[in-house]
C-alpha cells in the first residue's frame, strides 16, 4: 500500500533530477539507469525482496544508501522527539496531579480552559510564536542554521528547547486533562473514602494509591503522544530547518525519491508498533489485575 500510495504521485524523478533542460534521451536514460522504467509489480517486488534482506536501497537524489541516510538523520529526530516526551512528562504529570488536588479552589477552572486552550494550538504556528519572541525579539535561542549536534548534553538541551517545546505543548495540556479527569474519578470510589475514614492523610492515599491507578489511561495517552510527537517533528524539523528524519521526508517527497520515502515511512512505521508494544508491557507492571491468569 506505501509503495503504491507514492507511485502515484506526479511527477518524475528523473526529470526532477535533471532539471527542465533535459531532453527526452537524457530522461529515458535516466530512468534507465535509475529502474524507475521498469513495470510498477516488478518493481515493487524487487523492493520487497531488498527491504526483507534488510536492503533499503539506493536514494535517487542523494545517490547514497537509504540506510546512511537514515541513520545520519536519525540522532537529531530521537533526540527532539525525547526531549519533547521528557518535557511533557515532567511538566505535565505534576502539573495534572496538582490542579486534581486544588479542583475545589476557583483558578482550578481557569487552568482546565487555558489547557483546552494548549490542545488546540497547532505545533507550527506556536513554533513561528516561540521563534518571534525568544529568538527576533529577546534573542535568547537560535532558531536555525546551527549544528544541532554540535557541544555537550546541555548545550544540545539549549538548542533544542525551542522546537522540543513547541511539540510538547499541546501534549502537556492532553496530559493535564486526563490526569486530572483520571484522578477525580478515582478519588470518588469508595477505596478512597475508606481510606479517608480510616484516618489516612489525602496525600499518602493520592500517591500511594489514587495516582497509580489514574496513571493507566494516561500511559495510553503517552502512547499516541509519542508517535504524535515523532509525526509533530516532521513539520517542527522543517520550521527550525533541523537535519532530522521530518525534513528527509519532506525533501524526498518534492523530489519524488521513492525509494527513501518508503523505506522511510516503514521504518516509521515500525517503530510506531514498537511503541505500542512497549505501552502494553507497561500496562502490565502498573496494573497486576492485567496479567493473565492473575
Amino acid at each position: 500500500m506505501i509503495f503504491l500510495v507514492f507511485q502515484i504521485l506526479p511527477g518524475n524523478p528523473a526529470q526532477i533530477i535533471l532539471g527542465s533542460e533535459a531532453d527526452e534521451k537524457q530522461v529515458k536514460q535516466l530512468e534507465t539507469e535509475l529502474g524507475i522504467d521498469k513495470p510498477m509489480p516488478e518493481r515493487y517486488l524487487n523492493w520487497m525482496k531488498d527491504l526483507l534482506k534488510g536492503d533499503m536501497g539506493k536514494s535517487l537524489k542523494y545517490n547514497v544508501n537509504v540506510k546512511d541516510l537514515f541513520m545520519d538523520r536519525l540522532p537529531v529526530t530521537l533526540f527532539l522527539t525525547s526531549y519533547s516526551l521528557i518535557l511533557t512528562v515532567l511538566i505535565g504529570i505534576p502539573l495534572g496531579i496538582w490542579i486534581a488536588s486544588k479542583d475545589d479552589k476557583w483558578y482550578s477552572t481557569i487552568i482546565a480552559g487555558i489547557t483546552q486552550l494548549g490542545i488546540s494550538i497547532p505545533s507550527f504556528w506556536l513554533a513561528f510564536i516561540l521563534i518571534l519572541i525568544f529568538s527576533v525579539k529577546l534573542n535568547i535561542f537560535p532558531t536555525f542554521g546551527y549544528n544541532v549536534m554540535s557541544g555537550n548534553l546541555l548545550n544540545k538541551l539549549y538548542k533544542f528547547f525551542i522546537p522540543a517545546f513547541a511539540i510538547s505543548l499541546s501534549n502537556i495540556a492532553t496530559i493535564v486533562r486526563y490526569l486530572r479527569t483520571a484522578i477525580l474519578d478515582q478519588i470518588r470510589k469508595n477505596y478512597v473514602r475508606t481510606a479517608r475514614v480510616k484516618g489516612l492523610d489525602i496525600n499518602k492515599i493520592l500517591y500511594r494509591h489514587v495516582l497509580r491507578n489514574a496513571l493507566i489511561p494516561v500511559i495510553t495517552i503517552l502512547g499516541i503522544i509519542l508517535t504524535s510527537s515523532i509525526g509533530g517533528s516532521i513539520i517542527i524539523e522543517n520550521v527550525f530547518a533541523l537535519p532530522g528524519i521530518g525534513s528527509l521526508i519532506v525533501q524526498s517527497v518534492s523530489s519524488r525519491d521513492f525509494p527513501l520515502i518508503q523505506s522511510v515511512v516503514v521504518v516509521i512505521a515500525a517503530m510506531v508498533i514498537f511503541i505500542n508494544f512497549i505501552i502494553d508491557i507497561c500496562y502490565r507492571i502498573i496494573d497486576p489485575r492485567i496479567r493473565g491468569g492473575e
